[in-house]
């Protein structure tokens, strides 16, 4: 996640998707693994907010949020949300995740004592899952996030949810290959995909939460209908 990418239409959709999965009661860490602006046009996908017509009917609250921060105060960073009444079960980690493995480690570290207590940790990373091209540690590794991580987190009790870019290749089996990857090396019996135009959000529930997080997926792909489409992997 990068401040400049706030209230464009991808984070208009994943902000909606966290208030439904959440419901505004599950206790949840949201790690935005924060890297730098980089004055690149990413984010500039704001032109839906000209719009209500067509997008406010999604979520009004949320939509109205987002349209007085952007479009009135000309304000792009996730504070806008983390100070609003609009994610009241969620507290944040807003520091910039680094590329050193030390650091990183002691980044997670303060997640860890951030999330205890909560069921649902959201990892929110520039690009998504880890690649072999690029290990921990090396220059841009924090834009990934590393299966070891994620797994401290899955043992420690906690359901994940998972930010993923679509990179240039197909999307269905590429969604099927992680579902299936998340599967293995978590050990969860299923997997829910969130999916839109340009990401996904993988959701790996603890086997207490998987009842809760399907009802929540049922409410996501009727207010969501055809902006989100729901799928369930292993289910």
């Amino acid at each position: 996640m990068k401040n400049q990418y706030f209230g464009d239409i991808n984070d208009y959709r994943k902000y909606g998707l966290l208030r439904l999965l959440t419901g505004g009661r599950i206790e949840t860490a949201v790690c935005w693994m924060l890297t730098p602006d980089d004055g690149r046009g990413d984010g500039g996908f704001t032109g839906y907010l000209e719009q209500p017509e067509g997008w406010r009917h999604y979520d009004p609250e949320l939509f109205d949020h987002v349209h007085e921060s952007v479009l009135q105060r000309g304000l792009r960073d996730v504070s806008e949300i983390e100070n609003s009444d609009l994610l009241p079960s969620c507290t944040f980690l807003s520091d910039v995740v680094p590329d050193e493995s030390a650091n990183r480690v002691a980044y997670f570290q303060q997640l860890t004592e951030l999330a205890r207590g909560c069921d649902l940790v959201f990892f929110d990373p520039d690009n998504g899952i880890e690649v072999k091209s690029k290990p921990c540690g090396r220059k841009g590794s924090c834009k990934y996030l590393y299966w070891r991580e994620m797994e401290a987190f899955r043992k420690a009790g906690h359901s994940l949810l998972i930010y993923q870019h679509f990179p240039r290749v197909k999307r269905d089996p590429f969604i099927q290959n992680k579902a299936e990857q998340l599967m293995e090396r978590t050990g969860a019996k299923g997997i829910f995909c969130f999916r839109t135009s340009y990401v996904a959000f993988f959701l790996v529930p603890q086997a207490d939460s998987k009842n809760y997080f399907r009802c929540r997926s049922e409410v996501v792909a009727e207010r969501w209908a055809d902006q989100i489409v729901v799928a369930y992997h292993g289910l």
